[in-house]
């Protein structure tokens, strides 16, 4: 990536940035539109509105739920950085419903790391910096250097053991089937966010 290159994602995340919001101000909003019967995003369709129904229960039950051993946890309160995590997401996304509270958790347990969220349909222009595999997918982490502006490493939109799960079912199958998307499911409910937390530990370096 070019100096112009560079300019262009710092200016694009600091835009970004002014439309973000806190964890908290994202979940009473999610749980607002479920209660309202809506979504996220230009896109009012019922598949997505029962997403963002079902997302709502899974985001409060990690908000309760999710451990963190007290040896990771020590290991993250270790970590001196002074960073900025923002993380593109949308209400309807099941993939982001499981990890942005894993991510709090994990924020809340660090002074340097301060967690923003952004829509992102809201931000066409901070996704298309940040694609995987050329798509807009979600939930992307990125992480920003407050001292200088750069990304320092990007995360998602899956834990590693769902990225693979992913990408060896369509090897072999070509797409993702809503059976496939049921047993993903099962494995974020029977992996309890720890797939996530050693990942990110990973990234930290801690």
């Amino acid at each position: 990536m070019n100096t112009l290159e560079d300019l262009s994602v710092k200016d694009t995340i600091k835009q970004s940035l002014t439309r973000s919001i806190s964890y908290q101000d994202y979940r009473e909003l999610v749980s607002k539109l479920a209660e309202e019967g809506k979504t996220s995003g230009p896109e009012q369709t019922e598949a997505l509105i029962n997403y963002t129904m079902l997302n709502n229960r899974r985001m409060k039950r990690w908000d309760k739920t999710v451990k963190i051993s007290e040896q990771d946890q020590k290991r993250i309160k270790s970590y001196s950085q002074n960073i900025t995590w923002l993380v593109i997401t949308e209400s309807w996304c099941g993939d982001a419903a499981h990890v942005t509270p894993v991510l709090n958790k994990i924020a809340e347990l660090s002074e340097g790391i301060n967690l923003k969220l952004v829509f992102r349909d809201e931000n066409p222009e901070l996704m298309d910096q940040f694609l995987t595999n050329g798509n807009r997918a979600i939930a992307k982490l990125i992480m920003i250097d407050n001292d200088s502006g750069n990304v320092i490493d990007t995360y998602g939109p899956r834990p590693s053991e769902a990225t693979k799960m992913v990408n060896d079912y369509k090897s072999e199958h070509g797409k993702l089937t809503p059976e496939f998307k049921e047993d993903l499911q099962r494995w974020y409910n029977k992996n309890k966010g720890q797939n996530i937390i050693s990942d990110v530990l990973e990234l930290l370096a801690v």
